[in-house]
């Protein structure tokens, strides 16, 4: 098995929760409703809505993407390692 790149899994995760945030976002303004309040708890310094906000919500989101990268890669490559250990010889 292949082992992945904590890079490349950082800026999946990052671009995928910064896309969900814009759609959240707008769904939010379009329909009037109230999940924005779950990003005034995930979102440190983030307000509804400003400008400034936004852009800090759009920031934040894509760090914690690369976090997620950073947690999520290496674990997985450990665990590939341990139980998968003569695939890993094979494809040397």
């Amino acid at each position: 098995m292949g082992k992945l790149d904590w890079r490349v899994v950082g800026l999946t995760a990052g671009s995928f929760l910064t896309v969900s945030y814009v759609l959240c976002v707008a769904y939010d303004l379009t329909f009037d409703q109230r999940m924005y309040e779950t990003w005034l708890k995930l979102l440190p310094g983030f307000t509804w809505l400003t400008w400034p906000s936004f852009f800090l919500g759009l920031v934040e989101t894509f760090l914690y993407g690369i976090y997620i990268g950073l947690i999520f890669a290496p674990l997985y490559n450990f665990f590939v390692d341990r139980f998968y250990p003569r695939a890993q010889a094979k494809s040397d």
